[in-house]
């Protein structure tokens, strides 16, 4: 699939959109865009992670404090001026993480549902959109 092909973001305040996780992922292999997965680190090792996503923590675990290489890390990425696509667990914290990415003079969008989407009735993730749940790339350890 060609990023022409791809429906346009969905414009947002503070950064530069939402994109749904395909088109993310044909932005990525068009090399338009460079995936930036913000969970934490035991995130992507408990639940699983996109392979050749840069990993850069909004938050660190536990606790869930602010990353403090994440500003530093964030503009090393956007330095070529590629586009970051942003990546959580739900599509929330990447919002935060796109607007501080924004702030910085990065080009950053949020990829909407996140790698594990919207809880379901029981609350379970990963049934109801996400990356995942899109059959796109990805590992468990």
């Amino acid at each position: 699939m060609t990023s022409s092909a791809t429906p346009h973001p969905v414009a947002a305040n503070g950064y530069a959109g939402d994109v749904l996780p395909e088109q993310a992922w044909a932005w990525v292999q068009a090399g338009e865009a460079e995936l930036v997965d913000v969970r934490s680190d035991a995130e992507r090792d408990w639940v699983g992670f996109v392979p050749g996503a840069h990993a850069l923590a909004w938050k660190q675990w536990p606790g869930m404090a602010m990353n403090p290489d994440f500003d530093a890390g964030v503009q090393a990425l956007g330095a070529g001026g590629k586009k970051l696509l942003l990546l959580c667990r739900s599509g929330v914290r990447s919002i935060a993480a796109a607007q501080r990415a924004t702030e910085l003079g990065v080009q950053a969008f949020n990829i909407l549902e996140g790698f594990e989407g919207d809880p379901d009735a029981q609350a379970h993730r990963g049934l109801k959109g996400g990356w995942r749940y899109r059959g796109l790339p990805w590992q468990q350890n």
